[in-house]
């Protein structure tokens, strides 16, 4: 779809500097850009690139003050980042956007599917299935008995969820993504083996959720593995049995979070941390990467790293500390020979 300089500049409550008639097509790094791209500007240092750019329109701050001339058309706003971001969205929704139902694919009788439902080709919903309006279910994906699907729901090729899930508004879940998979449950036997524990729980998750590609969310034991409102959960992470995690929480992929663990809201967890069972990690905390959460978090808002974890100042300057260890084995070994010397001086 082609769009104007003047059609993007009322979009946006912007104004047009240059050519009101320039079209774009298409959405360009301002480095990068090519005719018919359009692009923005919101970081000082690369405003270089603005005088040297092959993209049509040019969305920039109103204050913004030009050094030379350039050889696109302007569009100026209050904010060049924030609005772009609201043009990506539109591009991102104009381009996603699917309805109908694709063939071969298999609906069950039992199910029911609410308007502007798309359901790609080689997908399977079972009996007993509940999809929202404008949901998108994309090729390949599965969906188990009972499960609930609500409004404006994105499942990308390859999603499965498992029977009795329930998902809520605005949800994407990424593909490759596993949806009420089995908790690790395991009883241990008197000759060593181990007997599988039944688990007929769910997993509940709330509104604008969005879950990464080859990501897990286990069912629970019993009752529900719950993610709550706003959370973002990166690709390849790990949620196991009865795990809750607040709303607005971010983690980053390749963490793992063990049994009834429960994350607070606004948590925010880096990449490869871990969270031991049972544990509790308090609102606001904010995790770094491959920290290892061995005991509960009780002080909200607060920042932590290592393994195991320590306040994150304290982490540093451990880390400051081992990075010298080197030269402080040398300037011991340097004292003790100069030690034995010495020792050597007054038994003579």
């Amino acid at each position: 779809m082609q769009f104007t300089a003047r059609d993007i500049a009322l979009l946006l409550n912007g104004t047009v500097e240059g050519d009101p008639q320039a079209s774009v097509d298409k959405l360009s790094k301002i480095e990068e850009g090519s005719q018919g791209s359009l692009s923005f500007l919101s970081n000082a240092k690369y405003e270089p690139h603005l005088y040297t750019t092959a993209a049509s329109v040019v969305i920039v701050n109103n204050d913004l003050k030009l050094t030379q001339a350039v050889n696109t058309t302007l569009i100026r706003v209050e904010n060049a980042y924030s609005a772009f971001t609201i043009l990506l969205e539109k591009y991102n929704t104009v381009r996603l956007h699917k309805s109908g139902i694709e063939q071969p694919c298999f609906i069950h009788a039992g199910a029911q599917l609410g308007q502007e439902v798309y359901v790609g080709a080689f997908a399977y919903i079972s009996d007993g299935v509940t999809v929202g309006d404008n949901s998108k279910i994309y090729p390949n994906c599965y969906i188990a008995g009972n499960v609930t699907l609500g409004n404006n729901v994105t499942l990308f090729p390859g999603v499965t969820v498992y029977h009795d899930c329930v998902i809520g508004d605005n949800v994407i879940i990424h593909s490759g993504a596993v949806i009420g998979s089995d908790g690790f449950g395991f009883a241990p036997n008197a000759d060593g083996s181990y007997s599988k524990i039944p688990q007929i729980g769910n997993v509940v998750i709330g509104n604008d959720v969005e879950v990464g590609s080859n990501t897990t969310i286990d069912r629970a034991t019993m009752g529900s593995t719950i993610i709550h409102a706003g959370a973002k959960i990166d690709n390849l992470v790990q949620v196991a049995h009865n795990v809750e995690i607040g709303a607005n929480t971010v983690i980053a992929g390749q963490a793992g979070i063990s049994g009834s663990a429960k994350i607070g809201e606004r948590v925010m967890m880096g990449g490869q941390a871990g969270v031991a069972g049972h544990l509790t990690i308090a609102d606001g905390s904010q995790i770094n990467a491959q920290t290892g959460i061995n005991s509960s978090i009780k002080e909200p808002n607060k920042k932590w790293g290592g393994s195991p974890y320590q306040p994150y100042q304290d982490y540093l300057r451990a880390n400051v500390n081992t990075r010298r260890l080197p030269d402080l084995e040398k300037r011991v070994r340097e004292l003790e020979k100069l030690i034995s010397e010495l020792t050597k001086k007054d038994e003579q």
